[in-house]
């Protein structure tokens, strides 16, 4: 077949696929660039999140006046912090059960989507990805969503998290004579909801809710999911509620911004956080509760089942996306998460104080504690470090001293604001200890009489297997060095974290003050610090 005659089958199927071999030559040099900075920064961080889901439905009659995909454009934008290595949309007009709209590839969403990827994107509803890569590793291949066709027609999922028992759900999808294409988690989630459940019946079409349910029942933990069909969206976590998600209210433009209850939607979101509905003309309306399966369509959504975890297990949502990985504007449990870093900068006073003369942070991941610190102690919080927002990639540093001298590269010192000053210096979390040591020196070099590190989290002691690209335990500081041989090996005064009970304490302070016995139970997952899985230890992986 020719390439005109190839061109034109595709535009025929409306599906757009970015694959390694196809990409021009710069934008070849731009995937590489994108790939050696994740690199980077999980050599340097130590630290990365696996992924960020978004999805979009269009209300009353299609096709839509709404662009549907510029609003999953723009949701994904605002979750890129959750992953910067790849990002995909799948869209559907609504019609035809056969094909998708697709657009997916390597690098960040700003250079990956344009205006005539956006063309190709056209659709009445859609979903949407951005990733860090666990398990299934960095490639093309692995981009999400994934899209699979089924007896009854296209399906696209995108996921956020890593299954715990992946190798037995792997066996028994193998058993059944599905072939696997990836080690993608997220394939093989797909291709186990292509297959019906031998006691559901279909004589009248798919029974999707049943598939989910099965899947779900296989599968624990750990994921959100958004699943798109030709004219639906199902939204799901999992039972613990370990990952993520929520849901949102497209409302008219000229809408106000008090009660939104009456007011008709535009359209329903449902995304991994809440930071990016204002942006587009969203309104929080609330969590997906664990264990639920949502359904949105054109018509609204609803709950279409609800998969219970043992009566002897707790909820175990991700405690660490209120110390680290959120962004601060998001809602969980229905509190903001600057709110929470603010009162474990509180709680880290109480228990580690000093004597100082002004409070700081990192930035920006440890203001808001920062902040909380300084009210608590009522010392003045003033900046002492101004960062740098094009930083280049420290790895390609000609010499090892500039290498080792690269946090200059990230921050510069506000030396007015540190000369004769005894520093009290708040970061959100320690993982290797490769930064924090050159930040100290570039402050003594500035004139800090003192610089004492308070860790507005307890030490990462523990690998995570939920989604958490941590690092083994061999390569986590806290295991090396307890805080005082980790406070002389980085040059500070003093260091000290905030224990883990603070921590849980700060978190679910809210709940507690609210004393109405209305509010939602709560349970968190703190694996990483403490070694207590949810969900076991994972399968020992055979492939």
């Amino acid at each position: 077949m020719s390439a005109p005659q190839q061109q034109s089958q595709q535009q025929q199927q409306h599906v757009r696929v970015v694959e390694q071999q196809q990409v021009e030559p710069a934008e070849e040099v731009t995937s590489r660039m994108a790939s050696e900075s994740i690199s980077a920064i999980k050599e340097l961080t130590g630290l990365t999140h696996e992924c960020g889901v978004f999805g979009a439905i269009a209300c009353g009659d299609w096709p839509t006046q709404m662009d549907i995909a510029h609003v999953i454009c723009l949701g994904l934008v605002a979750l890129q912090h959750r992953g910067q290595e790849s990002a995909g949309i799948a869209t559907s007009e609504g019609k035809s059960s056969k094909n998708f709209n697709v657009h997916k590839g390597m690098g960040m969403i700003s250079t990956l989507f344009n205006d005539d990827s956006m063309k190709m994107l056209r659709g009445n509803l859609g979903i949407g990805h951005t990733r860090y890569s666990t398990a299934g590793g960095s490639g093309v291949v692995n981009c999400q969503p994934f899209v699979v066709h089924t007896t009854h027609g296209t399906m696209a999922l995108a996921h956020n998290g890593e299954l715990v028992n992946n190798e037995s759900l792997r066996r028994e999808v193998l058993a059944r004579g599905v072939g696997l294409s990836t080690h993608s988690d997220s394939e093989l989630i797909a291709q186990s909801l292509c297959c019906a459940p031998e006691d559901v019946s279909e004589l009248d079409g798919p029974n999707w809710p049943a598939r989910i349910r099965h899947f779900m029942m296989l599968a624990p933990l750990s994921y959100s999911l958004v699943i798109m069909l030709k004219d639906k969206i199902y939204a799901v976590r999992d039972t613990y509620g370990n990952r993520p998600l929520c849901i949102g209210k497209i409302v008219p433009i000229n809408a106000g911004h008090g009660n939104n209850s009456d007011t008709p939607a535009d359209g329903w979101v449902v995304s991994s956080e809440s930071c990016g509905f204002l942006s587009i003309g969203a309104r929080y309306v609330r969590e997906v509760e664990p264990g639920e399966i949502v359904e949105l369509s054109r018509s609204g959504y609803r709950t279409v089942d609800i998969v219970e975890r043992p009566d002897f297990k707790r909820m175990a949502f991700c405690i660490f996306e209120y110390v680290y990985f959120a962004r601060g504007d998001s809602i969980f449990e229905g509190q903001m998460v600057y709110t929470v870093r603010l009162q474990c900068g509180r709680q880290l006073w109480r228990e580690a104080p000093v004597e100082a003369d002004i409070v700081s942070s990192v930035p920006e991941s440890g203001t808001a504690a920062a902040h909380g610190y300084a009210r608590e102690s009522g010392i003045e919080f003033v900046e002492v470090l101004c960062r740098n927002r094009y930083v280049g990639r420290t790895f390609i540093q000609p010499s090892t001293r500039l290498r080792q001298l690269g946090v200059a590269k990230k921050f510069g010192a506000l030396s007015e604001n540190v000369t004769g000053k005894r520093l009290v210096l708040i970061d959100d979390s320690i993982v290797r200890g490769n930064t924090i040591g050159p930040i100290i020196k570039l402050l003594r070099d500035a004139g800090a009489r003192e610089v004492h590190i308070r860790i507005a989290s307890p030490p990462l002691q523990y690998p995570c297997y939920m989604g958490i690209n941590i690092p083994t335990r061999e390569e986590l500081i806290a295991n090396k060095l307890n805080p005082e041989q980790l406070a002389r090996h980085v040059g500070a005064d003093s260091l000290a974290y905030l224990s883990v009970e603070g921590l849980v304490e700060a978190v679910q302070l809210k709940h507690r003050d609210a004393g109405d016995g209305k509010s939602k139970a709560t349970g968190h997952c703190t694996a990483c610090l403490t070694g207590e899985y949810p969900g076991g230890l994972p399968d020992e992986l055979s492939w």
